[in-house]
């Protein structure tokens, strides 16, 4: 297993490197069919952050999720597929599609994806297409752009188990290597494997050995990926200014565990081989427990506050959602950096939990990012501080029009 540089492969240009104003890959039009509760909608924007106001429940998350899932993974709800589907007299749409036009990495391309109804009541499945043209996954859509987020969901990810933090750093890791999410699936399935084998008590210890093969071989690409990319960011976060340290604090980030510390001492071939080799031996200890004890699922990432040097977890509320924000930011530009275009960024009822000085900061650092930014709030005046620099839209009951 060749553990993968995204440091090398997505080195910054000198131009990025400079400072200089970054352009982002942007959407130029939104359309949805059966998706959520929009029958169908065609919305055309321009490349300036896109402000969404509307009453709770009119559809403003829906359009942050249908933008959402051309990321890898299902979308910002994680929603199974056909929960997607519109609702119409308490009957779901046998399918959905959301397509875009956008002008990418690559210059202009349409993408779409969506739920396919299939004849003779075989199951539904993922449609993936760029340009009308079939694509293998999600991931070929990271050639052209990338996508970053924050959702009210997130406001404890500080207080809450690991899993959701892990997600989290796993998202990050996304947009500089796509193929990170086919890893997470082969872990995945090959742990699920494994423990179902030591469930079932069966003693074919060949199949077991290919099972922890397998999860020693993704674990530690995985692992290698978290590790490598939340330094980076705390090296970005730890360089920026202190002067513009507030209103959002500067965090200090590390992502630990059992084979993160190995890989600090160790090339990632011992590390595979010793993981391999721990899952080996703790067979009976993890079939008694249900679980498997020892594998990249079992790590997390830590947060501090820098300057107060206090565990974000036991920081105020306050200022955990503020850290979030930070994290958010730095890691889009950061992105931005290493791909020469800045990301699509969405944050859900963002400025509706900050104060007006924070709301002004927000937007101030969404500006500067030059990215395209997707923001929903339940007023429009929750928006003021980008003034003209936006397109201010009103979202009522699945309609979507110029404010």
């Amino acid at each position: 297993m060749t553990t993968h540089d995204i440091t090398n492969r997505n080195a910054p240009s000198d131009r990025a490197q400079s400072g200089a104003a970054m352009t982002g890959a942007f959407i130029r039009r939104l359309d949805l069919t059966t998706f959520r509760n929009y029958a169908a909608l065609r919305l055309d924007v321009d490349r300036t952050p896109v402000l969404l106001a509307g009453a709770n429940g009119s559809g403003k998350t829906n359009l942050l999720e249908a933008v959402s899932f051309f990321a890898p993974g299902r979308g910002l709800r994680r929603a199974s597929l056909p929960d997607v589907a519109r609702l119409s007299d308490g009957v779901s749409a046998p399918g959905w599609a959301v397509a875009v036009q956008v002008d990418g990495s690559h210059g202009p391309v349409a993408l779409g994806t969506g739920l396919e109804a299939r004849p003779g009541g075989a199951a539904a499945r993922r449609a993936v297409r760029i340009d009308g043209e079939p694509a293998r996954g999600q991931a070929a859509f990271a050639e052209h752009m990338s996508i970053v987020w924050l959702t009210p969901d997130m406001d404890r990810l500080f207080m809450e188990g690991g899993t959701a933090r892990r997600q989290f750093v796993d998202r990050m890791v996304y947009g500089f290597d796509a193929e990170h999410a086919r890893r997470l699936s082969s872990y995945e399935q090959a742990m699920r494997g494994r423990q179902r084998l030591l469930r079932d008590g069966v003693g074919d210890t060949a199949w077991l050995a290919a099972e922890e093969e397998s999860m020693a071989a993704a674990g530690v690409a995985i692992a290698a990926a978290r590790r490598e990319v939340v330094a980076r960011l705390d090296a970005a976060i730890a360089a920026e200014d202190s002067v513009r340290e507030e209103p959002f604090p500067r965090a200090g980030l590390v992502f630990e565990g059992e084979v993160e510390t190995w890989l600090d001492v160790e090339p990632a071939l011992a590390v595979e081989d010793r993981l391999r080799e721990l899952l080996a031996r703790n067979r009976s200890r993890d079939a008694e427990a249900g679980r498997a004890l020892h594998g990249a699922h079992r790590s997390d990432l830590a947060v501090r506050h820098r300057t107060k040097d206090m565990p974000a977890a036991l920081c105020s509320t306050g200022e955990q959602k503020a850290l979030l924000i930070a994290i958010v930011l730095a890691h889009a530009r950061l992105l931005g950096l290493a791909r020469g275009a800045a990301p699509v960024i969405l944050l859900d009822e963002v400025a509706a939990h900050l104060d007006e000085g924070r709301r002004g900061a927000l937007a101030e650092r969404i500006l500067a990012l030059g990215a395209q930014a997707w923001l929903s709030g339940t007023d429009a005046g929750l928006f003021e501080a980008f003034g003209n620099n936006a397109q201010l839209l009103d979202v009522s009951s699945g309609r979507v029009s110029a404010c």
